[in-house]
């Protein structure tokens, strides 16, 4: 039986994974070009990807409810449910990609200026945001696609898609940042087109893909599709899991608006290392959501001691992944000069987010396995988003203000402060995993 899950969590997993590494290196790659131009261009870059990084947290939690719901009626084989729901998510999701297009082609540097008061900061993370806008709402459709794939066990195309896609980003980046093959030398700005362009060719791709699906054959029709009932459910099931993934995310960028405001180092320092912690931590992230998927179709199934037993090896193997991944993280640290030429300062602040990391992202991968894994696969996103919301906003967030603005402590304490969330959610978790009761069909 153990043999069975294993098997089956490798199949899915196994190409999350290889699609998270893939965005991840790019992303260290876009990183490491940026060093060749300036620090400053790695620490405005850094601060406005925080606004793209609040609309995939909105994604990722409309993708977790329609995966949430998905995975069930796909286990018990009902099409038109699913296109219905697809229908549902792409109604939802275009609209917020049509609001955040707005937002970062108009409004750009008074973005910008929430998360910092550095003006070749504002002016840099301004003109990368406003190039980027369009991709928002190519995103809003390609995400949607790829989680229905992911739900029903494409998880192989949605990996083909992203290398693809990411792959082309690189060359592009590398061409405009460099001018190569007679194209201009773009800097910053090459950056942001190569990312708009490798968008716009992502959603292209993902809806040639997903209309080769037999099973349910998906198209850009579905946004027509309508049921009462189902728009309840998801309603009811995904709502949660946004918001979930958005007081998360929107803890997090309160955490970048905090360090931005700190200088140029603190924000400089801590993008070379979330690069570094994402590429160590897409096994772990990887199986939570694989793990999402398998156990979501299961209770469709109905097979629900099944379940429980599954769900206790998906813990357990999630924690120890969790724990090499931190100390993979720990054995870079002699890589880390190479990724970027940081000041001395920079370079100080630097080594000690490494340390602080690695006991955080083993905490990361607890909580990630619980809420995003286990919980949601039984259509239980509420608890996740009371813990975050309690545990980031009236904790860590407060905290952090005080220290950095009031107290006006150092660096590397504010971070540390702010980076305690993941250990002071696990007992609050775990205690909810025990009760069993995230387990519904």
């Amino acid at each position: 039986e153990a043999k069975t899950f294993y098997k089956s969590l490798f199949k899915i997993v196994a190409p999350i994974a290889i699609q998270n590494f893939i965005t991840c290196a790019v992303n260290s790659v876009d990183v490491f070009m940026l060093g060749l131009v300036s620090q400053t261009a790695i620490a405005s870059v850094s601060l406005a990807s925080r606004v793209q990084f609040l609309l995939a947290m909105f994604f990722t939690g409309l993708s977790s409810g329609l995966i949430m719901l998905t995975a069930q009626y796909w286990g018990k084989k009902d099409a038109k449910s699913i296109r219905t729901l697809m229908g549902i998510a792409l109604r939802i999701s275009s609209v917020a990609g049509i609001i955040f297009f707005l937002l970062t082609f108009f409004f750009s540097r008074q973005l910008m200026l929430i998360f910092t008061d550095d003006i070749n900061l504002i002016e840099n993370g301004a003109l990368y945001l406003k190039t980027v806008s369009i991709s928002y709402f190519c995103l809003s459709i390609s995400q949607v696609f790829q989680a229905l794939l992911k739900s029903l066990e494409h998880v192989k195309t949605v990996t083909c898609i992203t290398f693809l896609a990411l792959g082309l980003n690189i060359i592009l980046n590398a061409t405009f940042i460099f001018g190569l093959f007679g194209a201009p030398k773009l800097g910053l700005f090459g950056v942001a087109l190569a990312t708009t362009i490798a968008r716009i060719i992502e959603v292209i791709i993902s809806i040639v893909f997903a209309r080769r699906i037999k099973e349910v054959k998906l198209s850009l029709s579905a946004i027509f599709c309508k049921n009462k009932l189902l728009t309840t459910d998801f309603i009811k099931y995904s709502l949660p899991a946004i918001g979930n993934e958005f007081v998360w995310g929107a803890a997090w960028a309160s955490y970048s608006i905090i360090l931005g405001h700190m200088g140029e180092e603190i924000v400089a320092a801590n993008s070379v290392i979330s690069t570094v912690r994402d590429l160590t931590s897409v096994l772990f992230f990887g199986m939570a959501y694989g793990g999402a998927i398998l156990l979501g179709k299961q209770i469709g199934e109905g097979d629900l001691s099944l379940v429980k037993r599954n769900a206790s090896r998906l813990v357990k193997s999630t924690t120890l992944v969790g724990v090499i991944s931190a100390c993979i993280l720990f054995c870079l640290k002699p890589v880390l000069p190479l990724v970027a030429d940081l000041t001395p300062l920079a370079a100080s602040y630097r080594d000690s987010l490494l340390f602080i990391n690695c006991v955080s992202s083993v905490g990361a991968a607890i909580n990630t396995v619980l809420i995003c894994g286990v919980f949601r696969s039984g259509g239980d996103a509420r608890y996740g988003f009371v813990v975050d919301g309690i545990v980031m906003w009236c904790i860590s967030v407060p905290l952090g203000f005080l220290a950095a603005f009031v107290f006006k402590l150092p660096p590397v304490w504010v971070y540390i402060l702010l980076y305690l969330d993941e250990l002071e959610k696990i007992p609050l978790v775990f205690r909810h995993y025990k009760k069993g009761t995230w387990l519904k069909s």
